[in-house]
């Protein structure tokens, strides 16, 4: 029951969303910058947004210390990516479960799975700073405000670092808190502060956080890389706007607009995402103009969503697994068959 009003309202917001999106543009529009799209930036786009997938599968590999093979760990994460785009996000869970079947504990994959998260934040976070700082349009407000969000992220994350190699402490700073104030003694705290202090063990050992860190910066230069050839499909360089800059903020608002959990596939703010982006370089105020920022959010997000069809579905077939088995074994809480989730 609880799964189908998931769906429901998922498919809700993303249908009010949309409608946000497209209100005051014609589809008409919308579709006669489409058909015009270069084809050939398209496949870059395409090409781009699939290496992409490789240097995520690298990075994986890497903090499960080599655990698993390069290619299952690309169609693991190409299957985690599929599900990701569906209303139950059961992506992460598939991927700490299809990890077992290649002989990694299920806590050590899920480990990395949260370390990611968090240093995928964190560059968003740094990332949209940057842009939006260099934004010809942007509100002074938005970016002292997002200037703020940022400084105290890195320090917060700095900090849990710090904790990551002295777990006692992170732990003494949470029972601190506890008794200044009482009502957070009702909250897992303690087992929250475990879950990423684990995730973070990464960053303590020098080899694998600079494999880490690298391979991160490559991951998002590569995509920063696909919204630049989707932009060059659409013709956008002919407005005269800084194309680069513009990638940079379609790609990480698109980011943060993807952590809305109550969407289909992230559409409807994928769309709000770009066409804020466009806003904030000019490419806005016309209606050509504003029919080509919500093209571009169709097409950047139309290429994500081919992308991880085809690689999720090959990956699929290669390992012999269906998604009602993985969404199945979610319902249930279940690990896998190899390895405990104590493990």
């Amino acid at each position: 029951m609880r799964r189908a009003v998931f769906i429901i309202v998922s498919v809700i917001v993303s249908a009010l969303l949309l409608w946000l999106a497209l209100r005051n543009v014609p589809l008409q529009d919308i579709g006669n910058s489409l058909s015009q799209a270069n084809i050939f930036w398209v496949f870059m786009g395409f090409a781009t947004m699939s290496l992409g997938l490789v240097t995520r599968a690298i990075r994986w590999q890497g903090l499960l210390d080599g655990k698993i093979r390069l290619v299952p760990a690309f169609h693991i994460l190409n299957i985690g990516f599929l599900l990701n785009n569906l209303p139950l996000r059961a992506g992460e869970f598939a991927r700490m479960l299809l990890a077992t079947r290649e002989k990694v504990p299920f806590a050590t994959a899920a480990t990395s799975v949260v370390f990611e998260r968090l240093i995928d934040t964190l560059m968003v976070v740094i990332a949209v700073v940057i842009a939006i700082s260099r934004a010809p349009n942007a509100n002074p407000t938005i970016i002292n405000t997002t200037t703020f969000f940022a400084i105290a992220g890195v320090i917060a994350f700095v900090v849990m670092v710090i904790f990551a190699q002295r777990p006692q402490l992170g732990h003494q700073t949470v029972q601190l808190a506890q008794r200044l104030i009482p009502p957070l003694k009702r909250l897992p705290l303690e087992n929250l502060m475990d879950h990423v202090l684990n995730g973070l063990k990464p960053l303590t050992h020098w080899r694998s956080g600079a494999h880490a860190v690298i391979w991160t910066l490559i991951s998002w230069a590569v995509s920063w890389s696909t919204v630049y050839c989707v932009a060059r499909a659409l013709g956008i360089e002919a407005t005269g706007i800084d194309m680069w800059l513009f990638a940079a903020l379609a790609l990480t608002l698109a980011s943060f607009s993807i952590a809305i959990p109550v969407t289909v596939a992230a559409l409807g703010p994928f769309q709000l995402a770009v066409i804020a982006a466009g806003q904030a370089v000019g490419l806005a105020g016309t209606p050509e103009l504003d029919a080509l920022a919500l093209a571009m959010g169709f097409l950047f997000h139309g290429v994500n969503i081919f992308g991880y069809i085809v690689w999720g579905t090959i990956a699929l077939l290669s390992m012999g697994v269906s998604l009602s088995e993985i969404v199945s074994r979610q319902s249930v809480g279940e690990p896998g068959p190899t390895t405990p989730a104590s493990s």
